[in-house]
């Protein structure tokens, strides 16, 4: 079965033509390494959270939107083998293709697909 890789963070609304292009170039650099599928989400109603919420995870500003991202790959083995090629990859250094957020405040993780329609 798949794995994911899985990604939330807080982008100023002002970057989100800045975003796309982050990510198409991103999203170029893993499916050369042999992602199968990238999906990116520019959230629309994200409430916030009493406990705990999207919001408050990436410490979002009232200037940000959140974005819900994942990764498909074929295995885990494809995506340990692949995420080491992207971290090394030109495209994806800050000075070829930066990130208009704070990667800090960025969460992430990998994860066993357990099921799948």
């Amino acid at each position: 079965m798949s794995y994911i890789d899985g990604f939330v963070a807080a982008v100023p609304t002002a970057n989100k033509e800045l975003y796309i292009e982050h990510a198409r170039v991103s999203a170029q650099v893993f499916k050369d390494y042999g992602a199968l599928k990238i999906v990116e989400n520019w959230g629309d109603d994200i409430p916030d959270g009493e406990v705990t919420s999207f919001p408050m995870a990436v410490k979002c500003k009232e200037d940000e939107t959140i974005v819900l991202s994942w990764v498909v790959w074929p295995s885990k083995e494809i995506r340990d083998s692949g995420w080491a090629k992207v971290m090394e990859d030109p495209r994806m250094h800050p000075d070829q293709n930066p990130m208009p957020f704070d990667g800090k405040r960025l969460i992430y993780g990998g994860f066993e697909n357990i099921l799948h329609f």
